[in-house]
């Protein structure tokens, strides 16, 4: 049976889906291909209709991850004064939730461990995907309170992906709720977000 490229675009899609929350979840030296191709409900053959290579999809998922993260991030700032936007971004990042869901989480936390050890293709689809988050804190950032806070994105952008992946590698307890929370005071007070908005 014939498939027009409208259906294999929509199988791509599906296995790089399936493939962004195992990585997340198991890191990518844990994945394999044939457990992908399950997942996505799929033969291990067709895998090499879509990819040439574990390497290629690793990079292409690591696209897709950052695309999902650019996508929950628009959600959750889009159409808001700026101070509710960093305020809700930053409570949504640095949260419990995210902490116990990588599978469907931002890829800095999950990932960063992992990248030393992945290919020239790996690094740059993250390294990219690194520039994007920061660029887009960084708007933010501005939109908050000025160009000078722009030069503060590289640094909270590393803040809060260590708050998560150290709660993380705490579990579900007291500490790493407390962690959290902590970041959490702490960047409200930085940036003021708890002020009255009209009062901005």
């Amino acid at each position: 049976m014939r498939y027009d490229a409208t259906h294999k675009a929509r199988v791509r899609n599906r296995v790089l889906e399936e493939a962004a929350q195992a990585i997340r979840c198991d890191g990518p030296h844990r994945v394999g291909v044939a457990g992908i191709m399950a997942r996505a409900g799929l033969t291990h053959g067709g895998f090499y209709a879509h990819f040439p290579s574990k390497s290629a999809l690793v990079a292409e998922a690591i696209e897709t991850m950052f695309a999902q993260g650019r996508e929950r991030l628009l959600g959750v700032t889009a159409d808001k004064p700026p101070r509710q936007a960093l305020r809700d971004f930053l409570d949504l990042y640095i949260s419990s939730e995210h902490r116990d869901s990588p599978e469907c989480g931002c890829p800095l936390p999950a990932l960063s461990a992992d990248l030393p050890r992945l290919d020239t293709a790996a690094h740059a689809a993250f390294a990219a995907g690194v520039g994007r988050f920061e660029q887009a804190l960084a708007r933010l950032l501005e939109a908050h309170g000025g160009a000078a806070l722009a030069v503060q994105a590289g640094s909270l952008l590393a803040e809060i992906t260590g708050a998560v992946a150290l709660a993380r590698a705490l579990g579900t307890g007291e500490q790493s709720d407390a962690l959290l929370a902590g970041c959490r005071q702490a960047l409200h007070q930085r940036f003021h977000l708890d002020e009255d908005e009209a009062r901005a």
